[in-house]
């Protein structure tokens, strides 16, 4: 009994050996590039009154204890300082934001993000022995939210910047940077995983981490184990405005391509195909004959665009995109963003069940984007086997939805396929079981000519952006 309780002994001392052996010692890399971390602050002069369209306050989030309440307040709601959790210095009309940033070049340009330096009338970086400089902007890109500054120095410690195309799942990464003033934090944790897209963020192909991001970690590095740096720290999802265990960061690829555009021209430039795109679900996916959902769901073609020139069309599903493979629709946004300005690319897409290629010059990122007015229709009593009511679309319904030409106005929707597949009042029906939707007799026949128990695509327009639905009439 004796001899098998030591052995128990031994081989927990030895799996407890092995397991410390694996945990990754950060010392000698903080070491090594905690001094190329900054500490950025800004200030932007402003009325003491509230910014129209921003609270005075943030609302306290949900179930927080009273212990924490003061904290938030202090952090947040801070009347002389920032909701980053910078204080003010007590100027009235002063306001001031904090962020994080890093050294790549020795004479002085600084890495953050766009949206720490957004609007200031001053920036100022904080070096790790105490140094504080006055920064200039040399440009900044809303779309990667990239800002690159510079200051009077010389010789100053850098980074080295490293390949996030390497980055593996699992493997463990690592931020320093100034959470809520907090200079020099260090966190830890995982790459949760990579080429993530995030509304708003359609040019970015996001590393996510489990990494504790909070407010004033915004701009800051994220390292590898080889102690260089993969990415930007930028975003975090939460729903109480702290760290919940999902935190985002710009790939470093993306940024110094950003950099390298700045500083030859002041600023960066996106290549553009010119289509709104949207997942192949698997019901969309049978209503196409594919057999799994892949690729980028065609479902609006801008006028003008290098895609209309290409003459791709609606309903076209984008499976590669020079050679690079589209599982899903945020993979396309990425790879036409970096590919250079009047540079020929290739698309394999499949239309109507049979593979094309499709070739085009890549264009320039407009700045312009659409905007519509809600249209609105009064209410009848649905009538078919959707359990949808439609209407043709007046002069002025034309012009509030931006449909130029054919479709119908949806009026009612009463339970039925119509309203199980998504389909909303106001919304416009452009295509049925890809066939173009002309008038409301052309619609009522296609209705009755739909197969029972099959999905089949619907092509709506909503609020100006058109989206597919799969709908299916059950037996």
């Amino acid at each position: 009994m004796l001899k098998k309780l030591a052995w128990c002994v031994v081989l927990v001392f030895m799996f407890n050996q092995n397991g410390l052996a694996q945990l990754p010692d950060f010392t000698e890399m903080v070491k090594t590039n905690g001094v190329a971390v900054v500490n950025i602050s800004t200030t932007q002069k402003a009325k003491p009154e509230a910014v129209e369209g921003v609270p005075k306050e943030i609302p306290m989030p949900e179930g927080m204890p009273p212990e924490m309440e003061e904290l938030f307040k202090h952090f947040f709601n801070n009347p002389n300082g920032g909701g980053n959790g910078a204080e003010g210095d007590g100027d009235e009309g002063d306001t001031q934001s904090l962020g994080s940033g890093f050294v790549i070049d020795k004479s002085g340009y600084v890495l953050t993000n766009h949206h720490v330096v957004k609007g200031a009338d001053e920036i100022i970086v904080k070096f790790s022995d105490r140094r504080e400089l006055v920064a200039k902007l040399i440009g900044s890109d809303v779309r990667t939210d990239v800002a690159l500054l510079k200051v009077d120095a010389a010789d100053l410690p850098v980074v080295s910047i490293g390949d996030p195309s390497k980055l593996q799942v699992g493997e463990w990464v690592l931020a320093i940077g100034s959470p809520f003033g907090f200079e020099q934090s260090v966190t830890a944790g995982i790459v949760s995983a990579k080429g993530r897209s995030l509304p708003g963020g359609n040019y970015v192909p996001f590393i996510q981490t489990d990494v504790a991001i909070n407010p004033g970690n915004s701009g800051g590095p994220l390292f590898n184990m080889d102690g260089k740096v993969v990415g930007i720290n930028s975003q975090i999802y939460s729903r109480t405005g702290g760290f919940m265990g999902l935190s985002f960061a710009i790939p470093m690829d993306v940024v110094m391509n950003v950099v390298s555009q700045i500083k030859a021209n002041g600023k960066a430039t996106h290549g553009w195909l010119g289509v709104q795109i949207q997942d192949v679900t698997r019901e969309l996916a049978e209503s196409f004959g594919m057999k799994k959902p892949q690729g980028a769901l065609v479902s609006k073609v801008m006028p003008d665009s290098p895609a209309e020139k290409a003459q791709l069309q609606i309903g076209d599903i984008i499976t590669e995109f020079n050679g690079q493979s589209i599982e899903k629709s945020g993979d396309l946004p990425p790879m036409v963003g970096i590919t250079p300005i009047k540079d020929k690319a290739t698309l394999k897409i499949i239309r109507q069940g049979e593979e094309k290629i499709i070739n085009f010059n890549i264009g320039l990122l407009p700045d312009q984007v659409d905007k519509v007015a809600d249209s609105k229709a009064e209410k009848a009593k649905p009538t078919n086997r959707l359990g949808v009511t439609v209407t043709d679309l007046t002069a002025e319904e034309r012009q509030s939805t931006q449909v130029s030409k054919g479709g119908v106005l949806v009026q009612n929707i009463a339970k039925g396929a119509a309203k199980t597949a998504g389909i909303q009042v106001s919304d416009v029906i452009l295509r049925l079981d890809n066939q173009l939707v002309h008038d409301v007799a052309g619609f009522e026949k296609m209705v009755k000519n739909l197969p029972v128990a099959k999905s089949v695509a619907v092509l709506i327009q909503r609020r100006g952006s058109p989206a597919f639905l799969a709908l299916k009439i059950e037996k």
